[in-house]
């Protein structure tokens, strides 16, 4: 049947159905409006109908147009300037008399929207979602239409009305793909319709889905709706909501109806109904469980729109230092991960699944929480999130600083449009008001926004840093551990290590040195890296380095006390075409590769974080591989939550491994035998509770191809994706994890190959030739719009062939679709629901302090154990370094823990006396912010502090921002203070009875 055959029936139908209320339709209707776009980079003029754009390229959104460059070239060499984007389209038959509007996902930096000729309105914040009423401007079935788009993705975009910047589009973050990057949609509507959350363009905040009275032990609660309704009609309507709530089967669990309101012509009322309901599955880490809740808008009796909102119910509280997620507290630990969250030659714009891969791969590493950094993240990847079931720390757009005037309203205007936007989205947790402290009244402003247009949804706001701030709901610095006994603290980004996945150790080819490789890299202010050897790597020290960096908050964990950390998000999950450090021209900080292949720091990270807060599945990794030369002799460390781990070559027992920051297990001097090595993992009683065996591979035999596709089948629309893994095996079959081999690809049918990335000249982007690395890469291939096979081959001298079919699956992609990107998507539900238990066990007791006295600086001395990080205590020059501490009662303290300042460098020579009995005397180590020290058991009532000596300053503070600045980690500028002693907080502990 042809489509204007099948629009004439459809026409009919509605005709024949709804003569009595002609002016509406039976339900809203969004079309999938990414198909049969043209392309043209340059700065024309194309806004009117009749432009000729035969020669343009033709191309399906979501597509930017310099895509192909991301991670070919370095951040700040991504092409800019002027593109135009046109569709020539027609409404279907039955959009007569309907409103039409048009959504944008996001235009990078600007874009101007022209329909038929006539200029519709201009969007220019580059970050988010914007939408515009285009029924004036369209012409009627069967007429055809056209839409332009001009975008401009220059750096030093102004905005037009103020000529002011955006704070947000920096060439240290925000990889700049230009155009239109994200997906459009077209909506079509009664003229009484709930409005779409399109406040940018629109004015108009949608629909409202959120869930209140909880019953988390006997899932219960109830569930509200607030729609806003338009009236664009002459005369006033009784309106109503009927909403149904589906589970993931497409079961209905409930139908209940609002309050009949009357709407007058041209107003706006928000509509709203609840019910409670019993029988609840609630959205959890790695448990991404999704309700539709789809809300009729009833118009005199008729339904004439209808919104589905796909949406997960789940209980949230923040306090006590702490996180709980449906009544279990949660300890965060995750990725800063850049917003582009870009592929090799595709930039951000990738199908949905694989949003859902990527996104999931965090899951599966354990990690739980994800902090897009700086940028509002797109939909796709927000959903995407609800989807897998991974918390999200959404922000709106800033750089590295609080800002006045219009670029502050710049950031107020883009957190009001983001919240409105995502505010049905579970996932999200947290709102980040600033990528570094803003201000209390800038931080009061933004939680006025979030009160008035999110007030229910259980989401904290805050902003990195805010130690002391009295609005902000949760905070963090950046690279070092907070505690609190009041507002949650986790750290925002705590390790900036980089490391090239190619690289596993000294000893394997190709024998990269650890540290080694320099900088080309200049910071923002000009400076250069001075020390490179954190941003270069080998797989094994980045490995460690991120297990070590993890311990610091793993021992302040909840349970251990009243000031507890929240946690941290590791930076960055996948390697990112931005702001780099180390030898190459990317961020390889990443814990996958680009191509989201996991190093060894993903295995880390997925033994240390089995858990919600306490390990609850004790697990082993081996890092490194099992492949070397017989005369090489190493080192080898095992990641493990076990008590003891044991390490076995060829069923050869070599002892216990060396024990330090908790999970790391060494073994001196491991010589290398083929065939086999694993670790076995004991309790403290001595049983079994885990094991990892690495075997040795034999020679290299074949290339081994294996796809990695969309969830039901590739599809023949033109853009999907598919990813092929290709490895090089031995004869049975097992990965050479040292082999570098060449691959020649090949790709016949109905598919286009795009490529993948290695080490070498322009990263081999586009490349039909690429080594695999550590015996293993990938390629991408986009399929055509037809439905068949593509046939892929890849071949390597004296290998056997790696041969690979793949086929795709014919599905509509017309001009105007109803089927959406991430249709029939399913959720991950990996880990279940949430756990009814504890998620900690109380390992030791903290004993408060009543009472201080000094003989140096009295006034400060309450500052060393207020609670509050941005204050201290520390002795006058002159004064004696001493300290005595009152404690509510007599105690047995065995623990002292301190934050001193300097702590990333300085190391302080100190005693400590219980009622004048000494129970400890030596060095405070360096850390990420507070040390803990075991005592001598001596029970007394006056704990007293005192500086032993000198401090040394060891020359172990490396971390330096983007701006070339050294942190000072708690100093001011130029303090030695080798004489004195700086006390920002101390704790006192006792074992538990």
């Amino acid at each position: 049947m042809s489509r204007k055959l099948l629009y004439c029936k459809i026409s009919l139908l509605l005709l024949f159905t709804s003569s009595i209320f002609a002016q509406e339709v039976d339900e809203g209707v969004k079309y999938n409006f990414n198909y049969e776009w043209k392309l043209n980079v340059g700065d024309v003029d194309a806004k009117n109908q009749d432009y000729n754009d035969k020669e343009w390229k033709r191309v399906n959104l979501p597509y930017a147009w310099n895509q192909e460059e991301a991670f070919k070239v370095d951040i700040t060499s991504l092409s800019t300037g002027i593109a135009w984007y046109r569709k020539t389209f027609q409404l279907p038959a039955e959009a007569k008399n309907q409103k039409v509007f048009i959504e944008f996902e996001g235009v990078r930096q600007m874009g101007e929207v022209y329909v038929n000729g006539n200029f519709v309105g201009r969007h220019e914040n580059g970050a988010m979602a914007f939408g515009f009423d285009i029924t004036s401007f369209l012409n009627p079935y069967p007429q055809e239409n056209v839409i332009a788009v001009k975008t401009d993705n220059d750096w030093k975009y102004r905005e037009k009305s103020s000529n002011s910047p955006y704070q947000w589009n920096d060439k240290n973050f925000n990889a700049n793909y230009g155009g239109i990057p994200k997906n459009v949609f077209l909506h079509i509507k009664s003229k009484v319709y709930q409005t779409l959350p399109l406040f940018s363009g629109l004015g108009t905040t949608g629909t409202y889905v959120y869930a209140s009275n909880f019953d988390i032990e006997n899932k219960k609660a109830t569930i509200n709706i607030s729609s806003q309704v338009k009236n664009e009609n002459a005369s006033s309507v009784k309106a109503q909501l009927k909403v149904n709530v589906a589970d993931m089967d497409g079961k209905i669990v409930a139908t209940f109806t609002g309050e009949t309101i009357t709407i007058a012509p041209n107003a706006v009322q928000d509509l709203k109904a609840s019910k409670a309901l019993t029988g609840l599955n609630f959205w959890s880490w790695g448990y991404g469980y999704l309700y539709n809740v789809k809300s009729e808008l009833i118009v005199d009796n008729k339904v004439v729109d209808n919104v589905t909102i796909r949406t997960g119910f789940r209980k949230t509280k923040f306090e006590k230092g702490k996180i709980w997620l449906n009544d279990r507290v949660i300890m965060m630990h995750g990725y800063a991960q850049r917003t582009s969250n870009e592929w090799p030659s595709l930039g951000m714009s990738v199908p949905a699944w694989m949003s859902d891969y990527s996104n999931s791969l965090m899951i599966k590493s354990n990690g739980n929480l994800v902090r897009w950094m700086h940028i509002t993240p797109w939909k796709q990847d927000v959903e995407s999130c609800d989807r897998v079931g991974l918390i999200q720390a959404m922000p709106a757009g800033d750089s590295e600083k609080d800002v006045t005037g219009r670029r502050w309203e710049q950031r107020t205007e883009l957190m009001r449009d983001a919240i409105i936007y995502n505010r049905n989205n579970p996932s999200i947790l947290f709102y980040e008001s600033g990528n570094e402290s803003i201000s209390e009244e800038h931080m009061a402003e933004m939680k006025a926004i979030r009160d008035t247009y999110d007030p229910f949804g259980g989401r904290a706001i805050g902003s990195r840093e805010m130690l002391d701030s009295q609005v902000a709901e949760y905070g963090g610095e950046m690279l070092y551990i907070n505690k609190s006994a009041r507002l949650p603290f986790w750290a925002t980004e705590y390790s900036r290590d980089e490391g090239l996945r190619k690289y596993w150790d000294e000893f394997t080819p190709p024998f990269h040195k650890e540290g080694t490789g320099g900088t080309n890299h200049t910071n923002v202010n000009g400076s250069k890296v001075a020390d490179a050897s954190p941003y270069n790597h080998n797989q094994d020290a980045h490995a460690i380095e991120s297990v070590t960096r993890w311990y610091d908050y793993w021992e302040a964990r909840p349970g251990t006390g009243n000031r507890v950390s929240s946690g941290g998000v590791n930076i960055i999950f996948s390697d990112s075409n931005t702001h780099f450090r180390g030898a190459e021209n990317y961020r390889r900080s990443g814990e996958v590769d680009p191509i989201r292949i996991p190093k060894d720091g993903f295995f880390a990270h997925q033994v240390i974080w089995d858990g919600w807060v306490d390990t609850e599945n004790p697990a082993a990794h081996i890092i490194g591989h099992w492949n070397y030369d017989t005369n090489i002799t190493k080192n080898i460390t095992v990641v493990s939550t076990a008590d003891n781990v044991e390490l076995f070559v060829n069923n050869k027992s070599l002892g216990k491994g060396a024990r330090t920051k908790n999970f790391l297990f060494t073994f001196k001097n491991v010589k290398f035998e083929a065939g086999n090595i694993k670790a076995v993992g004991y309790d403290q009683k001595g049983k079994k509770v885990c094991e990892d065996v690495i075997y040795t591979a034999g020679k290299p035999a074949a290339v081994k191809l294996s796809p990695i596709t969309r969830p039901g089948g590739t599809l023949a629309d033109g853009s999907d994706i598919a990813i092929v893994e290709v490895e090089v095996v031995d004869d049975k079959g097992r990965r050479c994890s040292t082999a570098l081999n060449m691959i020649d690809f090949d790709v016949q049918g109905q598919g286009t190959f795009i490529g993948g990335i290695a080490q070498g000249p322009d990263n081999y982007i586009g490349s039909k030739n690429l080594p695999v690395e550590c015996g293993v890469n990938r390629i991408m291939i986009r399929t055509s719009n037809k439905e068949g096979e593509i046939k892929i081959k890849a071949t390597s001298a004296d290998l056997k062939t790696g041969e690979l079919v793949i086929k795709t699956i014919a599905v509509e992609n017309s001009k105007l679709t109803k089927r959406l990107p991430d249709a029939n998507l399913p959720s991950y539900l990996e880990k279940g629901p949430t756990p009814l238990t504890p998620s900690f066990k109380k390992t030791r007791t903290p004993i408060a302090i009543v009472g201080v006295k000094t003989t140096s600086n009295q006034a400060d001395a309450a500052k060393s154990y207020d609670d509050n990080e941005l204050t201290e205590w520390s002795n006058d020059k002159e004064g004696n370094p001493r300290i005595e501490y009152e404690l509510e009662r007599k105690a047995t303290i065995n623990q002292v823990v301190l934050k001193l300042s300097g702590w990333r460098s300085k190391r302080y020579p100190i005693r400590i006396f219980s009622d004048d009995k000494e129970i400890y005397n030596g060095t405070t180590p360096t850390s990420l912010g507070y040390v803990t020290l075991d005592c001598k058991a001596v029970k007394g009532e006056k704990i007293r502090i005192e500086l032993a000596g000198i401090t040394k300053d060891d020359g172990d503070m490396n971390i330096v921002e983007i701006t070339g600045k050294v942190d000072q980690a708690g100093l001011k500028a130029g303090d030695k203070a080798n004489g004195q002693l700086k006390i920002v907080e101390v704790e006192f502990y006792e074992a538990v009875n």
